[in-house]
């Protein structure tokens, strides 16, 4: 199948003439406009400094509904013990810089660049990108981030300091996402 090149028009091709490793298409820009269109059809951007936006969609796409999340004996025991005050939307620049620059096992380098960085803290300025964030003595120890479209809430990164800490955020994002009725 072809990779498609966008043009300035905020349009994506079909998802399904996706490669087969779920690249579909290069270029455009990283807009809120464009970063909605994609994430509503099941489309994100995924690139490094040195390519060209780079627009993925996957097939199948992992799914979670809340209803169905199952977390592990010791994560229920982490959250019940109250180890990590949750917050949502308190620091969101915060969250998505250490999700880019906490060094995790094995990765060289992030994929979330500094473009990508400014554009979905436009996101959440806009009401769309949400992070949850986990504090320890009144200090950032873990976290997530992602798009919220509708009832869908597209997950981009994780990071933590503690150990559960990015777990627990995740556990109150789906205990959120349930109470809400977004199943």
């Amino acid at each position: 199948m072809p990779i498609f090149e966008l043009p300035n028009e905020i349009i994506f091709p079909n998802p399904e003439l996706a490669e087969e490793d779920g690249l579909l298409a290069v270029g455009g820009d990283l807009s809120p406009e464009r970063l909605l269109a994609a994430y509503s059809t099941g489309i994100f951007p995924w690139y490094s400094e040195e390519s060209p936006i780079l627009w993925w969609t996957l097939n199948p796409r992992l799914i979670l509904l809340p209803k169905k999340a199952k977390f592990s004996k010791s994560l229920l025991k982490s959250v019940k013990n109250n180890e990590f005050e949750i917050r949502i939307d308190t620091c969101f620049q915060d969250v998505i810089e250490k999700c880019a620059f906490v060094k995790r096992k094995n990765q060289k380098e992030t994929w979330i660049t500094n473009d990508m960085i400014n554009a979905y803290i436009k996101l959440h300025k806009l009401g769309y990108a949400h992070s949850f964030e986990t504090f320890q003595n009144n200090k950032l120890v873990g976290g997530l981030y992602g798009v919220s479209i509708g009832k869908m809430f597209a997950g981009e990164s994780m990071f933590h300091l503690v150990s559960n800490a990015s777990k627990v955020a995740f556990y109150h994002l789906v205990a959120y996402i349930k109470k809400r009725n977004f199943n």
